[in-house]
């Protein structure tokens, strides 16, 4: 069983959902088991984090729903046959694992199209599909096609969602605490470890084995690169040579699924050369001046742009940028050297629920609007 936080806590997430929908049928899909290169070489699974903030259970093939007009919560899944349990050891049915967090009625996974096709005429709501199973499963139980899906995602069930899950509780909190912890302890692992003439790939196992030994994962797959330049650099191959800078972005899952995210520039060897520490010095006053700036009522826009502002000075300083700064920011100049920008959400996600639609989350609709415009 996967560690999960209070039958309470879940109850009370469904039921403030409920409350702002108001009515409806809330579909909710979770992830399967995918293969890597032959049917039982499973890729390791990780469930759909909205599934786990409103009904917990950290396993494959399961499928909920919530009809608010009828007051119903049901769990769709199967047990495990005789043969599965051999492989897999005695798991508790799904009747007991649903009481745990507080769902009272089940039923098996081939009750599913029946039960939707009962529903003729009343509105399902469901959540952008990112697995093409799931896109798969959808078209098959709404009898529609692939193309349709996108058309019938529920955007006021994506705002209702969003509206929670932004919002984090104190035990979500300590587990968002708890991952941020675990990804210093990788980062420090990296910079305690790196030495001219090892190769990222070393890099690689030392944090992730950092990760695991803390009884989670990594949060997304590591970047750890001598090529910095490149965003998102997968290729571990290089040499790590003295003098050069090592990029390490990385962070750690816990065991509840809450992610870190930590992204740091260390030299290859002991010392910054006198350039480098001046760009390092640079970011650095731009990251401080930003968290001095943080506080309740603030906009993060406008302390992102602090960030940005602050970036242009030093630059400036060294000649790198001209003009008039402000107008350069406007304008989005300094972009060219902070392409990502301040941040991003936290939670369950590394970036937190980016599978809901990215203007979705951490938007008004009023600055939504006005970005779509600007």
């Amino acid at each position: 069983m996967n560690k999960i936080f209070s039958t309470a806590t879940y109850k009370e997430r469904r039921g403030r959902l409920k409350e702002i929908m108001g009515s409806g049928v809330l579909l909710f899909l979770g992830n399967e088991e995918s293969s890597m290169n032959f049917k039982d070489n499973w890729y390791p699974f990780r469930q759909d984090s909205t599934f786990l903030y409103f009904f917990g259970l950290d396993m494959p093939g399961l499928t909920a729903v919530i009809d608010i007009d009828q007051d119903k919560e049901i769990l769709f899944g199967d047990n495990l046959t005789t043969i599965e349990t051999i492989w897999q050891g005695d798991h508790p049915p799904l009747s007991e694992l649903a009481i745990i967090v507080g769902v009272e009625k089940t039923q098996s996974k081939s009750e599913i199209t029946k039960f939707l096709a009962s529903l003729s005429g009343r509105t399902i709501h469901f959540l952008p599909p990112y697995r093409p199973e799931n896109l798969q499963k959808l078209a098959g139980w709404l009898n529609t096609s692939l193309h349709e899906i996108s058309s019938l995602v529920s955007v006021d069930f994506i705002k209702a969602v969003v509206s929670l899950r932004s919002i984090k509780s104190e035990e979500e909190i300590r587990e968002i605490t708890k991952a941020v912890n675990i990804s210093v302890s990788m980062h420090k692992k990296l910079m305690y470890g790196a030495k001219p003439g090892m190769k990222e790939y070393e890099l690689l196992g030392l944090v992730t084995g950092k990760a695991l030994a803390q009884g989670g994962n990594v949060s997304f797959p590591p970047i750890i690169t001598i090529n910095g330049q490149i965003l998102h650099n997968h290729n571990y191959s290089n040499t790590l040579v003295e003098g050069k800078m090592l990029l390490g972005d990385f962070g750690a899952e816990s065991a509840m699924h809450y992610a870190g995210d930590i992204t740091r520039t260390i030299p290859v060897g002991s010392r910054f050369s006198d350039s480098q520490r001046e760009i390092y010095q640079i970011v650095l006053n731009a990251y401080q001046a930003a968290v001095a700036a943080l506080k309740p009522g603030v906009s993060f826009k406008d302390v992102h742009l602090l960030a940005c502002r602050k970036l242009a000075e030093g630059l400036k300083d060294l000649g790198i940028m001209k003009g008039n700064l402000d107008e350069a920011v406007n304008q989005g100049a300094h972009a060219l050297f902070f392409q990502c920008g301040l941040g991003h959400m936290m939670g369950m996600d590394v970036h937190d629920m980016e599978d809901l639609g990215e203007e979705y989350v951490g938007y008004t609709d009023e600055l939504k609007r006005a970005v779509s415009l600007g």
